[in-house]
C-alpha cells in the first residue's frame, strides 16, 4: 500500500549485482549495457541483438596520485565474481588480472544508473552517473544512439590529488556481432576486421577519438567529451602476445599517455583499441564531474530475421542514420543540447519517482520502460516503430509486430503516443486485407507484395481495434481516424464475414465460437472469454468511433451485438469463473486444425490445446484492456470480480517448488508466480495448450492491473511484489524481464499498473482527464495526457494537476467544468 511518501530507486550491491545489465541507448537505436560491476557488456548497436557480445579490452580505469605519493591505478569496476574455473585461465581481453574496487553500490532509475565505488585503499571517491536522454513526448531525444558517463571524484584528504579516468574502446567495425569472443579469443585480431580507423578529433566544443573502417563507410562510433585537460592512445602498440594491453597499463599507471594524433589504418586482419583519458587536480575537499559521451551509427540493417524471398536480406535502414551524417554529429549534438535534454530526462524521472505509488509498482512501471531502448524495439528508415516479441542472443525473436503480444504493451502508447500510431498505421494500411482479415505479423520492408501469409489471430486483430481506439483518444485528430475507419471497421466485420473460413462469429451472436488463433500459438475452438472479452470490447470501441464518424447506425449495430455477445459468454460462468466450451465440427475443422496447429484430435471427437474447465489467467483480457481505455465492463461486473479472485486463489502460487512442469521455466523453487492455468475443479486435459504451466510477467502484470481496477488491492500488488523479487540482481536482471526472448514486450503491460492505481483517463477528443486513485490521499503520480505530461496531486480538500512538458487543452478535469490551455509550468487546481 501506499504510505503517502514519495518512493526511491531500488539499490543492489554484492553478489546482487551479478545478473545486471542496464540498457544505454535510444529508441530503435541499439543498446549498450552497463554491468553491475560498471563494466560495459552486451555491445547491440551493429544492427542486430547481441546479448553476451563484450568487447576485448573495452573498459574504464582510474589513476590516482595524491601530493608527493606514488600514483595508484585500478579498473572502474567492482572485483569479479566466481568461479574462475576456466582452463586456460582468465584471458587477458578482460584485464581480469589488473585491480579493481571492492564495492559497487547499483542504484537504477531508468534511463539513469548511479554506481557508487568504495576502495578504502584509493585515495579519491568515485561514482558514476550513466544515461541517455529520455523525455516522453519527444522521440527525437529519446532516439539518440549514445549513452553519457559522468564520473564524479571527490578527494575527502587534506592533500590536493591528481586524478585520470579513461576509456579504452576496441574499433569493432567490420564485426557483424554474430562472432563471439570466447576461450581462444584473438582480441585485436579477426578476418573480419581490418583498414580500422582511430582518428583525433577537436572541433573547439568536443574532443574524442572518431572510430570508423575504410572497409565499411557510414559505421562509426565516436568518442568525446567537452573536458579540456585530455590525453590519448589513438591506438595502443601492435604487437603480440599481450605486449598492447602491457604498454598501455604502464603507460596509463605512470600518467604518460603520449597523445600522438597520427591516424594510421589498422593492417588487415587486425583493428586497434583506443584511449581517451581526462585528467583532473583536485584540492583537499574538492569534486569534480568528468563527462565522456560515446555515440555510434550503423546504418546498414538488412532483414536478418525473415526466411521469406521477398524480403530476405532486404535493406530496412535505421531512422537515426538519416538525422546524423556521422556519430561525431550525435556528439555535438547532444553537446549543443545537453542542458535541455538533462534537465526534461530529470523531470520525467523525479516526476515518476515523486509518486506515492507502492514500491514494487513504482519499480514495474520504470524499469520495463527499458523494453523501448532494447534491440526488440526498431525505428527503420520510413521514422516507423517496429518490434520483435523480444530478442534472442544474436536476432530478433518471432518478427514482427506481432499483434497478439503487443496487446498488453501499454507503455508505447502513453509515453510516446506518435510512435504508436505508427503501428497502427502499419497495422492497418498495410497489413489488413480488402476482406478484414488482419496479418499479426509485419514483413518488412513495407511493399506491396509483403504481406505476412498466415492465418489471422483473433485476440491480435480484435486488440488492434482496441488499440486504434486508445490513440484515437490519445491524439483526436479525426482525419487519422478517417483514413483508418474503413479498414477498422472491415477488421471487426471479419469476426462475421462469409470470408473468415475461421467462422470466428459466423451466426453474429457476438460470441466467437470457430478457430481463434491467439497468443500461446495454438487455436481455441469454441466460446472462451479470452478472445471473447476482447471482441466484446472492440464492439463497443467501434461503436464509439462509429458515432465520431458519423454512421450511427453501425454505432447501435455493434452496440446491439456486445450486449448479446454478453449475455452468450454470461453462460461461460461456472459460478466462479469462466470456463472455455469446446466447440469442435471433425468433419469440417479437424484437417485444418491439424495442419496450422499440429493439433490431432483425441479420440476423433476433440482437439488438443485447449483448457476447458480451465482457470485461465487470461480469461479477462478483453475486460481489462475495456478498463485501459475507459469503455467499462463488458461483462456482468460482480463476475468478473469474482472471476479475478479466483484467479488469484488458484493461479497464484507464493511458492513453487512442488509445481510441476515438463515446460518452460521463468520461475521456480521458492520463488512466487502466477500461472497460466489450472484446473481447479479437474478436467485438466491430456495436452492442454503450450505454455500452461508456465509463468510470463506480461500476464502477471496484467492480471494484477485488472485487480487494482477492481479494488483487490492486495491480491494485485502481491503479484507485482512476486514479479520483481524475481528480478533482484542476483537471479534475473531487473532491465530485462524474458519470455521468448530477452526485453519481451509483453512486459510493458506493467505500465497499467499505473494507470489503474491512478485512475486515470485522458481523452484528447472530449479534452477531459479524469483520476479516480485507489490509494489513500495524500496521493501523487506522473501522468500523460497526449504529448503532454506531468504530475497530479490529490489531498483531502483539493487536486493538483501540474504541466512539466508539452500542452494541456481541458473542458473537463476530474468531471468538473474547467477552461484552461496548460503549458510547462502550469498548475489548475480544482
Amino acid at each position: 500500500m501506499g504510505n503517502g511518501k514519495a518512493m526511491s530507486a531500488r539499490t543492489y550491491t554484492g553478489e546482487h549485482l551479478r545478473s545486471i545489465a542496464f540498457p544505454l541507448g535510444g529508441i530503435g537505436t541499439g543498446i549498450i549495457s552497463l554491468g553491475g560491476r560498471g563494466n560495459l557488456t552486451g555491445w547491440e548497436i551493429l544492427g542486430r541483438p547481441a546479448k553476451g557480445f563484450d568487447l576485448p579490452y573495452t573498459f574504464y580505469a582510474i589513476q590516482a596520485q595524491p601530493e608527493g605519493e606514488a600514483p595508484l591505478a585500478r579498473v572502474l569496476e567492482r572485483k569479479l565474481f566466481p568461479p574462475f574455473t576456466y582452463p586456460q585461465g582468465l584471458l587477458p581481453i578482460g584485464v581480469p588480472g589488473l585491480p579493481r574496487f571492492d564495492e559497487v553500490t547499483f542504484q537504477g532509475a531508468y534511463p539513469n544508473a548511479t554506481l557508487d565505488f568504495s576502495d578504502p585503499k584509493f585515495p579519491v571517491t568515485v561514482s558514476l552517473a550513466a544515461w541517455n536522454p529520455l523525455v516522453p513526448g519527444d522521440t527525437e531525444a529519446s532516439g539518440l544512439p549514445l549513452a553519457a558517463f559522468d564520473w564524479t571524484v571527490t578527494n575527502p584528504t587534506e592533500k590536493s590529488v591528481s586524478v585520470t579516468i579513461a576509456l579504452s574502446l576496441y574499433n569493432p567495425i567490420g564485426l557483424t556481432s554474430t562472432e563471439r569472443f570466447g576461450p581462444f579469443n584473438p582480441g585485436r585480431f579477426h578476418s573480419a576486421l581490418g583498414k580500422n580507423v582511430n582518428a583525433w578529433r577537436d572541433t573547439g566544443t568536443l574532443r574524442g577519438i572518431a572510430f570508423s573502417s575504410e572497409k565499411r563507410p557510414g559505421e562509426e562510433l565516436a568518442l568525446a567529451t567537452p573536458w579540456q585537460d585530455t590525453a590519448f592512445f589513438l591506438h595502443w602498440e601492435r604487437a603480440g602476445w599481450w605486449d598492447d594491453i602491457q604498454s598501455f597499463w604502464d603507460a596509463f599507471r605512470q600518467g604518460r599517455l603520449p597523445s600522438d594524433a597520427t591516424a594510421e589504418p589498422s593492417p588487415d586482419g587486425q583493428t586497434d583499441v583506443g584511449t581517451l583519458a581526462l585528467t583532473v587536480t583536485l584540492a583537499p575537499f574538492a569534486s569534480a564531474t568528468l563527462p565522456f559521451v560515446l555515440a555510434w551509427r550503423f546504418p546498414h540493417v538488412v532483414n536478418h530475421w525473415n526466411g521469406e524471398e521477398v524480403v530476405k536480406g532486404k535493406p530496412v535502414g535505421q531512422y537515426y542514420a538519416t538525422r546524423f551524417a556521422s556519430a561525431w554529429e550525435v556528439t555535438e549534438h547532444f553537446q549543443a543540447n545537453r542542458l535541455p535534454f538533462e534537465t526534461q530526462t530529470q523531470a520525467y524521472i523525479s516526476a515518476l519517482y515523486s509518486s506515492t505509488l507502492p514500491e514494487p509498482v513504482l519499480d514495474a512501471v520504470a524499469a520495463n520502460v527499458s523494453i523501448l531502448r532494447s534491440p526488440t524495439v526498431m525505428r527503420t528508415a520510413d521514422g516507423r516503430m517496429n518490434g520483435f516479441e523480444g530478442c534472442n542472443p544474436q536476432t530478433g525473436c518471432c518478427p514482427m509486430n506481432c499483434t497478439h503480444v503487443w496487446n498488453y504493451a501499454q507503455t508505447v502508447a502513453y509515453l510516446f503516443p506518435e510512435l504508436e500510431r505508427t503501428v497502427r498505421e502499419t497495422d492497418f494500411a498495410h497489413n489488413t486485407r480488402p476482406s478484414g482479415e488482419q496479418a499479426f505479423r509485419t514483413l518488412l520492408p513495407l511493399t506491396q507484395d509483403t504481406f505476412w501469409d498466415f492465418v489471422p489471430a483473433a485476440d491480435g486483430q480484435l486488440g488492434t481495434i482496441l488499440k486504434a481506439y486508445r490513440e484515437w483518444l490519445s491524439c483526436g485528430d479525426l482525419g487519422w481516424l478517417k483514413r483508418l475507419w474503413p479498414q477498422i471497421q472491415k477488421s471487426l466485420e471479419f469476426a462475421w464475414s462469409p470470408e473468415n473460413r475461421h467462422g470466428w462469429d459466423a451466426d453474429k451472436d457476438g460470441v466467437l465460437e470457430g478457430i481463434q488463433h491467439n497468443t500461446y500459438d495454438i487455436e481455441f475452438t469454441g466460446p472462451n472469454t479470452m478472445a471473447g472479452t476482447l471482441y466484446l470490447a472492440a464492439l463497443r470501441a467501434c461503436s464509439e468511433l462509429a458515432e465520431v464518424v458519423g454512421e450511427p447506425e453501425k454505432a447501435a449495430e455493434y452496440t446491439a451485438l456486445a450486449e448479446r455477445g454478453a449475455k452468450g459468454y454470461g453462460k461461460l460462468f461456472n459460478g466462479e469463473y469462466f470456463e472455455q466450451e469446446v466447440r469442435f465440427n471433425v468433419e469440417t475443422q479437424a484437417e485444418r486444425l491439424t495442419r496450422i496447429n499440429n493439433g490431432v484430435p483425441l479420440d476423433g471427437t476433440m482437439p488438443r490445446y485447449q483448457h476447458g474447465p480451465g482457470c485461465l489467467s487470461d480469461h479477462l483480457l478483453g475486460q481489462w484492456f475495456a478498463q485501459v481505455v475507459g469503455l467499462g465492463n463488458v461483462l456482468e461486473g460482480e463476475q468478473v470480480k469474482s472471476a479475478l479472485l479466483a484467479i488469484y486463489r488458484h493461479n497464484f502460487k507464493r511458492d513453487l517448488s512442488d509445481h510441476e512442469s515438463v515446460q518452460r521455466v521463468y520461475a521456480l523453487g521458492d520463488e512466487a508466480g502466477l500461472l497460466l492455468c489450472t484446473w481447479p475443479n479437474g478436467g485438466r486435459p491430456a495436452y492442454p495448450f503450450p505454455y500452461a504451466d508456465e509463468v510470463w510477467t506480461g500476464i502477471e502484470y496484467q492480471v494484477a492491473a485488472h485487480c487494482l481496477y477492481e479494488g483487490l488491492l492486495d491480491e494485485g500488488l502481491a503479484i507485482v511484489e512476486a514479479v520483481r523479487a524475481r528480478h533482484d540482481g542476483l537471479r534475473r536482471n531487473p532491465w530485462d524481464e524474458f519470455e521468448c526472448g530477452h526485453h519481451y514486450a509483453r512486459a510493458m503491460a506493467s505500465w497499467s499498473l499505473l494507470l489503474a492505481l491512478s485512475g486515470q483517463h485522458y481523452s484528447a477528443p472530449a479534452q477531459s482527464l479524469s483520476f479516480a486513485p485507489k490509494l489513500p490521499a495524500p496521493f501523487r503520480c506522473f501522468f500523460t495526457a497526449g504529448d503532454a505530461w506531468g504530475t497530479y496531486e490529490q489531498t483531502e480538500g483539493a487536486a493538483t494537476l501540474t504541466v512539466l512538458r508539452g500542452t494541456l487543452e481541458l473542458k473537463e478535469l476530474n468531471k468538473r467544468a474547467v477552461s484552461c490551455v496548460l503549458r510547462a509550468g502550469d498548475s489548475v487546481r480544482v
